[in-house]
């Protein structure tokens, strides 16, 4: 009974590292089919094209490193972004920018306003058209980090608020709350761009 245990323990061992490294080539496959949304988040997370780069690297090695903590068949989407975006908190923190947090009075939207009665809606394409993609980098990049990872999430990369939730470790009702006053910022900053560039 004992020599029939050893002969068979290499061949079992074979067989889970044979299947260890299919579910790792599974594993890696689907994870680089998500990298141009990656990228593209990440993008709109920092202000270079380099440290995006960076970033998705980053990311990239962090979770083939730990690919055995993702739970097959849960969101292999969310998990990948849920990196992404604390890497991006360290990074942050690393550089310590901490970017002033004050409570937005209607006052503070003035340009917004102005910029909204001087076009009317019918020429809001033609001021989008006006601001470059740098413009836009630039007028998410002023936006305060907590209000900007979730505007990134959810308008840009598409995630629903659970998932937002989920990715960044806060209720439901912080990602509805920081969304909505994110938009509120980004609509500011991109005002300011267009009035700028209209004087």
């Amino acid at each position: 009974m004992r020599a029939v245990s050893e002969s068979s323990t290499p061949e079992a061992e074979a067989r889970r590292i044979a299947e260890e490294s299919r579910d790792r080539a599974r594993f890696e496959e689907e994870v680089l089919e998500l990298a141009d949304q990656v990228y593209r988040v990440a993008r709109r997370l920092v202000s270079t094209r380099e440290e995006a780069e960076d970033l998705v690297q980053e990311t990239y090695a962090r979770a083939f490193r730990s690919w055995r903590s993702y739970t097959p068949g849960t969101n292999l989407r969310a998990w990948i972004f849920r990196i992404l975006t604390n890497l991006n908190i360290d990074r942050g923190r690393r550089e310590q920018r901490a970017p002033a947090t004050q409570p937005i009075e209607e006052g503070d939207y003035f340009l917004y306003n102005r910029l909204e009665a001087d076009s009317g809606a019918e020429d809001e394409e033609r001021i989008v058209e006006r601001l470059s993609q740098d413009g836009i980098v630039d007028a998410l990049s002023a936006v305060p980090h907590d209000f900007r990872d979730v505007i990134v999430l959810v308008d840009i990369g598409d995630f629903t608020y659970q998932d937002a939730a989920q990715i960044l470790d806060i209720p439901i009702g912080t990602v509805m709350s920081r969304l909505h006053r994110g938009r509120r910022i980004l609509k500011q900053q991109l005002a300011e761009a267009a009035v700028g560039e209209e004087a």
